[in-house]
């Protein structure tokens, strides 16, 4: 999950932690917490094992690392389209360059059949993905159940209509690029009820807080 202790650069803020070995009311103030503050926090000792997590990075990294053909099979510009692999941005840029493939999955949960519309190469994405899915959404949920529990709430409120809409996984990758105006995703806003986000060693992940309304 990163080093929590390094060191920050001026001018830049850490997030809060929220540790799932802790208490369940403790758990259920500090989500609480630091959704009052700036609305992202970094979980550890979340249960998803280590070995899953390995095999899903191996996965998009040979995913991407396949043939431009093999890739391109599954290419589209459809933004409607709930599967698919493309490059660029999907968003209105305003001139902007932003640099990055991006491999999007979208399924039902469970998740049955739905994964048949997921890419057939590599030979083992498909299973690696349902058991990447089933226990993140599994952590997923109980992050809601526990904010909840924080705000007062019954544990199932976010359950049912609220909780039930498909699932959608956004594999990202910025291949090298020569051009210095060139950037990876753009400003953007998620609009799903939560989002989970693998740290990774791609540099310079900002979001704005509303402490200071600069990008940190």
């Amino acid at each position: 999950m990163g080093n929590l202790q390094a060191p920050l650069p001026e001018g830049f803020i850490s997030l809060p932690v929220v540790d799932f070995s802790l208490s369940r009311e403790e758990i259920s103030r500090a989500i609480v917490d630091a959704g009052k503050d700036i609305g992202f926090f970094q979980v550890i000792n979340h249960g998803v094992p280590e070995q899953v997590r390995r095999d899903m990075e191996a996965v998009c990294q040979e995913f991407f690392a396949m043939p431009a053909a093999d890739r391109e099979a599954f290419h589209s510009d459809d933004d409607l389209k709930p599967n698919r692999f493309f490059s660029g941005s999907t968003y209105k840029t305003g001139g902007e360059k932003f640099w990055f493939d991006c491999l999007r999955l979208s399924s039902t949960f469970p998740i049955g059949d739905s994964k048949n519309n997921w890419p057939e190469k590599p030979q083992k994405l498909r299973e690696v993905f349902e058991r990447f899915a089933v226990h993140t959404r599994g952590m997923g949920m109980e992050l809601l159940r526990l904010l909840s529990e924080g705000m007062g709430l019954r544990p199932d409120y976010f359950e049912g209509d609220l909780g039930s809409g498909n699932m959608t996984m956004n594999l990202n990758h910025y291949p090298p690029c020569n051009d210095p105006n060139a950037i990876g995703l753009p400003p953007h806003c998620d609009r799903n009820l939560l989002s989970l986000l693998i740290p990774s060693t791609v540099p310079c992940w900002n979001l704005p807080t509303d402490r200071s309304h600069q990008n940190r």
